[in-house]
């Protein structure tokens, strides 16, 4: 045992952790130490066990899997056959009769249980983009448009360092055309409107030709500032989102529009997954309590970040909440901030930030849920200035879990911790990400374990990709991965995700959700494609931005996700066989097509290890073979590893051809991160502990539980941290 740890309630807790729980948790959560670690000592030494044992189960499944497509290779594939043996093995469980229950969790947030909207997800490691995130309950459609590929830079409407009139005015029309949708008027258009007033409680427009008008819906009408007759702002609302027009006649943009609107500014991130799983690279004791800081001040109110710009000493906080007048009088107080849940790392992880009475690292869950839980104690009992959650509820989301029995482990941890923190039944709520196989298998089965607490079911179709290759490796070499968009099991999966979301009582008190757009630079394409999510049913979907955030934030305008989710109640569920295809590749590839498969995964790969391991960021816009910034984290590194792992092992490739491939794309990986700081090529030695870890990745990939890489990567930043001490 380290020399440094300190002994407590018998558990061995390191002494940068203990100060830091006792020091600034434990006061506002109104708890003593000794009770919190013998607790929290009782906990694990009652649930560990448990981790372990449904671990093991996980281990088993996949050897019996594994032996079912070996005894069976080369023969056609029996689908009936094959779900019975799942069914054998208790893979497979029964489904819960379809009234033997719904959920019923009380005390949501509207901005989860009711408001459909986007979903930031971000890293809690960095405070400065927590605080954005935070923040990003409101942005500004106008800079959103402006500074996007939305609005072509051609014929006069670049983009440059000095304001451009004409880009702004191709801006303010695109606007105009969307408040025509969202908030219409009763005749004429906004883009014809030269000015807003407030007449007895209703919003009055003046068109271009004298005539007045107003909204179609009066309803829409949400409040203003300013004066009556010359409002600085007029707030409206459709499907439960605000829109702010901001009318400043002397302001730039003001002084090109005839309504003098010099902003729109929307509700855009209405909820953010505040993360210390996926998208942190956290290893060690020190790591875990700089995000555990960042999580307790946000939930205090005090966190702030100070920072660099344009030669000006900056300092970012929360936000206030945003006060208007309502429409006959009276204050309208609006929420300023996005609603954030945080997302705790899985069951398979354990730290030994604190050790057990054997000396053994315990399971990082545990420690993660007791400290995140403490930290919003003070929030949920309403003594903050900059409230989260109204209703006195946390919002947990846990990721990775394995059929119904581990979403059971995490109910009874809820409790537990509930009693460890002196909270009330069901204060904790659980986001379960619906990301690997066997939950998603049994989804409604998983969801009757946490029917009082879920608020939340989400399709994390990057790690359920990652799952599907790893479940099937031994089945055959797998579809291009590009091609893995459009295979049989990932549209059950996401129309199954919706599908038990509604028949078992999600709408009105949970999101269901849907995956992230990874393409930062693209949001002419999230405008074009991430529509499809609402359309879908889904009530929230994952954004890498606050600008994407707010762009995003127009399609729920655009499409009432309660009326689109009504209308599927009544359709065919998917189906199960169709869940369990297995996406094997229908036909041999050229070399050519296997030479680009190789460079595009193992580029990505290097990509997003040497950051991760070399410099501890968790998550990162790497750019991919033709300098496109893509959004990496360790669920796209899951499925890159686990498909060169499975084509190797078909075949496909040889470890020398992934070898010399591997090499090549370090250089070009080198290339791409020329002129960062702090950065550590990989060539021309290909020995530091980034490279190694690339090389486990693939190498051991076939071998990883469950195909995941957190182990690999755990071991080879502390490491890298180690040789730079």
């Amino acid at each position: 045992m380290t020399k440094s740890y300190e002994s407590v309630a018998g558990l061995s807790v390191h002494p940068v952790l203990r100060a830091f729980v006792e020091q600034e948790v434990l006061p506002n959560a109104r708890l003593e130490p000794t009770a919190f670690w013998s607790g929290l000592s009782e906990i694990i030494r009652d649930l560990a066990p448990r981790h372990h044992e449904l671990l093991a189960i996980r281990g088993e499944l996949q050897t019996k899997i594994n032996g079912w497509h070996l005894e069976h290779k080369g023969q056609p594939h029996d689908t009936a056959a094959y779900e019975q043996f799942l069914r054998d093995i208790g893979y497979l469980v029964p489904a819960p009769a379809a009234d033997a229950y719904q959920v019923a969790t009380k005390n949501v947030d509207a901005e989860i249980g009711t408001i459909a909207g986007p979903q930031l997800v971000v890293p809690l490691s960095n405070a400065r983009y927590a605080l954005n995130a935070a923040n990003a309950r409101w942005g500004s459609l106008y800079d959103a448009f402006y500074a996007a590929d939305a609005i072509p830079a051609t014929d006069g409407a670049e983009k440059g360092q000095a304001f451009n009139p004409a880009r702004a005015r191709l801006v303010i029309a695109r606007v105009r055309e969307f408040l025509d949708q969202a908030v219409p008027l009763t005749k004429g258009s906004h883009a014809n409107a030269v000015g807003y007033v407030v007449e007895r409680g209703r919003l009055q427009v003046t068109l271009a030709d004298g005539s007045k008008t107003g909204l179609k819906s009066v309803a829409q009408f949400a409040g203003f500032t300013g004066p009556r007759h010359e409002p600085k702002s007029v707030l409206l609302v459709n499907n439960g989102l605000h829109l702010e027009l901001v009318i400043d006649r002397e302001h730039q943009v003001g002084q090109l529009d005839s309504a003098g609107i010099a902003d729109v500014v929307i509700e855009a991130a209405i909820s953010i997954i505040m993360d210390l799983e996926d998208a942190v690279s956290a290893v060690d004791a020190e790591d875990k309590v700089t995000v555990y800081r960042n999580w307790q001040r946000l939930m205090d109110g005090s966190l702030s970040s100070e920072f660099t710009k344009d030669g000006k000493t900056v300092t970012r906080k929360l936000v206030e909440d945003r006060v208007f007048t309502a429409p006959c009088g009276g204050t309208l107080v609006l929420h300023g901030r996005s609603t954030m849940l945080v997302r705790n790392v899985g069951h398979h992880m354990f730290t030994d930030a604190v050790l057990d009475e054997a000396g053994k690292p315990v399971p990082e869950a545990i420690l993660d849920a007791a400290i995140t839980v403490a930290s919003a104690a003070q929030d949920i009992r309403g003594e903050n200035a900059v409230r989260n959650s109204r209703t006195g509820s946390v919002y947990v989301v846990k990721p990775k879990m394995h059929g119904p029995d581990e979403v059971g482990l995490s109910d009874l941890l809820f409790k537990r911790i509930e009693e460890l923190v002196g909270l009330p039944k069901y204060t904790m709520k659980i986001g379960v990400m619906d990301e690997e196989r066997r939950t998603s298998a049994n989804l409604a089965a998983c969801m009757s374990k946490v029917r009082d607490r879920t608020v939340f079911i989400n399709t994390g179709f990057l790690d359920r990709t990652g799952d599907e290759i790893h479940t099937s490796m031994e089945a055959g070499p797998m579809l291009r991965k590009a091609e893995m968009a459009d295979a049989t099991f990932l549209k059950a999966y996401e129309a199954n995700n919706v599908d038990v979301g509604i028949a078992r009582n999600l709408p009105g008190r949970a999101q269901i959700g849907k995956g992230m757009w990874a393409a930062p630079d693209q949001m002419a394409g999230l405008l074009d494609k991430k529509i499809a999510h609402p359309l879908a049913g889904a009530s929230t979907a994952w954004v890498p931005t606050p600008t994407a955030a707010v762009l995003h934030a127009m399609h729920y305008h655009l499409v009432d996700v309660a009326a689109v989710q009504d209308d599927l109640r009544d359709r065919e569920h998917a189906s199960l066989t169709d869940l369990l295809t297995i996406p094997l590749a229908t036909r041999s590839y050229s070399a050519d097509e296997i030479k680009a498969e190789l460079e595009n995964n193992l580029q990505g790969l290097l990509g997003y290890v040497v950051r991760w391991v070399g410099q501890g960021v968790g998550v990162s816009t790497v750019p991919n073979l033709d300098d496109v910034r893509l959004m990496e984290d360790r669920a796209t590194l899951r499925i890159s590893s686990q498909h060169v792992a499975n084509w190797l092992r078909h075949g496909i490739v040889s470890e020398e051809q992934v070898r010399e491939t591997m090499r090549r794309m370090a250089a070009v990986v080198d290339r791409q991160n020329a002129g960062t700081e702090g950065y550590k090529p990989l060539a021309p030695n290909f020995d530091s502990p980034a490279f190694k870890a690339a090389e486990d990745l693939v190498f051991t990939g076939r071998t990883q539980p469950n195909g995941y890489t957190e182990h690999v990567l755990h071991f080879r930043r502390r490491e890298a941290k180690a040789l730079s001490a």
